[in-house]
């Protein structure tokens, strides 16, 4: 049976390039053999990746969650990720616990999101002071800097990418750089946010580099998804998170 050890499914941004090539890059079969990766669009209308309009088509995204999650829950996953980091920053916390909750009900289906999955990677990584670079605007990036105080941790630095204005053409060197830049000797670790920028090819030299743990949000949810299925295979070279329980 396909995904006897562990059925993935997330469900992605209608333009994003990026989460199918880093979560296939983490969770290969010939590594990770009994587990298999399942996707879906997310609905929204506009130019992918702008950050024109980028509220509006969260909005989309959320309005039309049901039916996406119906459509994935067909695979019969194990987990189903809502793989979009902002979305959480729009919902706030109560709202994004009580839409879980609803929509776990409604698909038989354990649900989680990406943020979910990077508040649950902080605590085990022993860590409430951390840096944040994000290829947001300023303002969904301060979103996430509250959304980060309200589960209890404190961002010591925050900031955004520069770019042309389309988190899709956002490259891993930029990442890299991100990181660099937003990273505070009093910061325990650094959280490079959403699931659209390229992250994962450097995560490893970033934490050889800053010498402490650095998270992102595509790296987050491959770890939470498998540990939630009950797969505890280290998978190494994406960073120290992937290697723990």
């Amino acid at each position: 049976m396909i995904g006897y050890r562990a059925r993935l499914g997330f469900l992605l941004p209608p333009g994003n390039p990026t989460i199918e090539p880093e979560m296939t890059t983490m969770a290969p079969s010939a590594t990770l053999p009994g587990v298999s990766l399942h996707f879906h669009r997310l609905v929204a209308r506009g130019t992918p990746g702008s950050l024109d309009g980028q509220a509006e088509r969260n909005r989309s995204m959320v309005e039309h969650l049901d039916e996406s999650v119906e459509m994935l829950a067909l695979v019969k996953p194990d987990v189903i990720v809502i793989a979009h980091t902002a979305t959480s920053y729009d919902l706030g916390r109560d709202a994004e616990a009580a839409l879980l909750a609803r929509l776990a009900r409604a698909s038989g289906t354990r649900m989680t999101t990406a943020f979910a999955a990077v508040a649950a990677a902080l605590e085990r990584l022993g860590v409430k002071r951390i840096a944040l670079g994000a290829p947001y605007s300023a303002e969904t990036t301060a979103q996430g800097k509250a959304h980060l105080e309200a589960h209890g941790f404190e961002v010591v630095n925050h900031d955004n990418l520069k770019h042309a204005g389309n988190i899709y053409d956002t490259t891993a060197e930029q990442a890299y750089r991100l990181a660099r830049s937003v990273d505070r000797p009093e910061a325990e670790a650094v959280f490079l946010s959403g699931t659209g920028m390229p992250t994962v090819a450097v995560l490893e030299m970033l934490e050889a580099d800053l010498q402490k743990p650095v998270i992102s949000s595509n790296g987050a949810m491959m770890w939470q998804a498998l540990r939630a299925c009950g797969v505890k295979q280290p998978i190494p070279g994406y960073g120290r998170l992937l290697t723990l329980d």
